[in-house]
């Protein structure tokens, strides 16, 4: 098992990574006054790791899906944990994947101001990205996570014991994000591209995921509230990524950051800004993930969402960044119609390529 600190001005954060974390860490959490928060499909998976790990913790279930990340139920988990008689020594623990962890970290900000919060993160796209960083939120008039808080756990705990539940297609959602830290990383883009005919592979999963961790961890302690720009680089993806789930919604989130950098990078190439074998080879490994980009007729009405993303300054200009060459990026600020029409653009030669 591994460990890392996070250190920012809000908190120290402790990221413990490996196989036998969840008996370790768990065991040092017995005597605490505890809340559990969790979802419907983890606990019908895990319900007998959660009455062993926690013993009679008051535990509250929420329905599975981004659908339960919204102002309801996070009323609802406040409400509950009212009922507990949570205290300011109390300890929220979200047991679960990406959702759990957003709106359970959200709750253990607002309750009281503040109390202490332990993430467990169960899917491997929570594992190498969301868990960890402080970033917590609640979806709000269909935008995605417009109203959150910066919330650092004071644990984070990631076991590879849970991914092996995990069907293939959460596995590509966390390996989205992988992929998303290659482009950042040359360390990690190294390691996919030496073992790219194995990127389903557990022995690469729990090995790679540190590395994501770590990565993160570093920017996190540099601009832990996203204003100096080195957090902005992580939304590689994203911008793109969110505004076809926010028109789509037919995908996972993970699924739609592997099309958002798939057009992304299309944006990059066409600009002259990113090196074409370089890019190639991003592609490359994006399609041994997902296959078959999605060809989408109404791109541009769907592009017109990343207008509410909120790394824009003004919401005529659309904000992204662009990788440029192995381990180098640049965020770049495009007009709303042009980004559109270069979206717009890549669908049809998706379309074209097909034919």
């Amino acid at each position: 098992m591994k460990s890392l600190t996070i250190n920012t001005p809000s908190c120290d954060s402790t990221i413990y990574c490996g196989n036998g974390a969840f008996a370790e860490r768990t065991s040092l959490l017995k005597d605490k006054r505890l809340f559990i928060v969790t979802d419907s499909n983890v606990y019908r998976l895990y319900k007998s790791h959660i009455e062993s790990a926690f013993g009679n913790s008051p535990v509250h279930v929420i329905p599975a899906g981004e659908r339960s990340k919204n102002y309801r139920q996070l009323l609802n988990i406040l409400s509950a944990m009212l009922k507990a008689g949570v205290t300011r020594s109390s300890i929220v623990v979200a047991f679960g994947g990406g959702v759990v962890g957003d709106i359970a970290g959200l709750a253990a900000a607002l309750y009281m101001r503040g109390v202490h919060l332990v993430q467990i993160p169960t899917t491997l796209l929570s594992q190498v990205d969301s868990s960890v960083g402080g970033k917590t939120a609640v979806d709000f008039e269909g935008v995605k996570n417009i109203i959150g808080a910066f919330y650092q756990p004071s644990e984070v705990i990631v076991d590879p014991l849970f991914l092996r539940t995990l069907p293939r297609r959460e596995l590509r959602c966390g390996l989205g994000e992988i992929i998303k830290y290659g482009a950042l990383d040359e360390g990690i883009y190294k390691s996919l591209v030496k073992n790219k005919n194995k990127l389903f592979s557990e022995e690469f999963m729990e090995g790679i995921t540190y590395d994501c961790i770590a990565h993160k961890a570093a920017v996190v302690c540099a601009d832990e509230r996203d204003t100096g720009g080195q957090r902005k680089t992580l939304n590689l993806g994203h911008t793109t990524g969110h505004a076809f789930e926010l028109y789509y919604k037919r995908k996972s989130h993970g699924e739609f950051v592997l099309i958002g950098m798939y057009y992304e990078i299309y944006i990059a190439k066409k600009l002259g800004l990113c090196d074409t074998a370089y890019a190639d080879i991003l592609i490359d490994l994006i399609k041994r993930v997902i296959k078959n980009i999605p060809v989408y007729d109404d791109a541009q009405k769907a592009a017109q969402f990343a207008k509410f993303d909120k790394k824009n300054a003004e919401v005529s200009h659309i904000s992204l960044i662009a990788p440029q060459s192995v381990g180098r990026s640049q965020e770049i600020t495009l007009p709303a119609e042009r980004y559109c029409a270069l979206i717009a653009e890549c669908s049809r030669s998706i379309k074209e390529n097909i034919k």
